[in-house]
């Protein structure tokens, strides 16, 4: 059910939803949930990252990226407090995993997911994030310790391009254990996952996956 529904950027709006049974939830920080969501059509299923979940208050909260596609967009601005909202999971192969050091990237529909898992490590651990979004307009600052390294578009076009290739190739990383989490556009999740692959992180220590395409709505690639 939802319990507020608010503006946090020009580009995002934060949903919290109380549920009698949410203190049972097992989330590991970067899962998602499937959302029913009602249209002409019949019911639209669509995965949407948790953002934040309070066991004791029995509360879950979703951020939404307002991108003006697809069935969420009109149900978003008729969703009101009161609401009722069927969810299913948590699921997803993109969690937090134990590691010496970690390294995030990803565009702006990342940035809950990217968030909820910086916000959970202990202070003093390495860390990298590259997140690229539009403009400064769209920047949202973490709560944790870590620096986000923002790359923009500049009102470029979403979608397949070299913006984050780029910009993380002049990361060394360190000794040890590390574990890179790479989500996003597609195409361009496929060609950092194997440029990381390059540059001696092993398969098994990399989380990718697709969240969008151009021309798709709704799903997610397994990268």
């Amino acid at each position: 059910r939802v319990l507020s529904k608010n503006r946090i950027a020009p580009h995002m709006t934060r949903v919290e939803f109380s549920g009698p049974d949410l203190d049972e939830l097992m989330w590991t920080r970067g899962q998602d949930v499937v959302l029913e969501i009602p249209t002409d059509c019949g019911i639209a299923r669509r995965h949407y990252t948790i953002r934040d979940h309070d066991a004791a208050r029995r509360t879950l909260t979703i951020d939404f990226l307002l991108h003006g596609e697809g069935a969420s967009g009109p149900w978003l601005d008729s969703l009101r407090t009161g609401d009722d909202v069927t969810a299913v999971g948590p699921r997803g192969h993109t969690y937090l995993r134990p590691a010496d050091w970690h390294f995030f990237c990803g565009d702006e529909t990342c940035i809950p997911g990217i968030f909820a898992m910086l916000e959970s490590l202990p202070f003093g651990t390495k860390a990298f994030a590259f997140i690229e979004v539009d403009s400064e307009a769209d920047i949202i600052p973490p709560c944790g310790s870590v620096q986000v390294n923002w790359v923009f578009r500049n009102c470029a076009t979403p979608g397949p391009s070299k913006l984050l290739y780029d910009a993380i190739e002049e990361v060394v990383f360190p000794q040890g254990y590390g574990f890179a989490y790479v989500i996003g556009e597609t195409s361009n999740v496929r060609a950092i996952r194997h440029r990381l692959i390059e540059r001696g992180i092993p398969r098994e220590r990399i989380a990718s996956e697709g969240y969008w395409r151009p021309g798709r709505i709704g799903g997610h690639d397994h990268v």
